[in-house]
């Protein structure tokens, strides 16, 4: 069963595949970002905005959002925000 958390301006990514939420104001992460840019594996999700959390996926993708990287850990946590979906396997 998949869980999807809300980071933002409608988009929801897969709880399950991450691995760490951080700010994107240290040297390593914006490194880590800039690598990925150009490795093509960087999903920008701030709308426009300036970025304040990265999320970084299993898959070693790299997600940007524009929401505060405790705001999305908190969102993690509460069951409010997690939407759930059953998958279509038969049990």
């Amino acid at each position: 069963m998949a869980r999807f958390v809300n980071i933002g301006f409608g988009n929801i990514v897969n709880a399950d595949k991450i691995v760490a939420v951080v700010s994107p104001d240290a040297a390593p992460v914006k490194r880590l970002i800039q690598t990925a840019k150009e490795e093509k594996r960087v999903i920008d999700a701030t709308q426009g905005r300036r970025t304040k959390g990265v999320l970084v996926t299993e898959d070693s993708f790299i997600v940007l959002s524009a929401l505060q990287p405790d705001t999305i850990g908190r969102r993690f946590q509460s069951d409010k925000n997690i939407i759930e979906e059953k998958g279509d396997m038969d049990e």
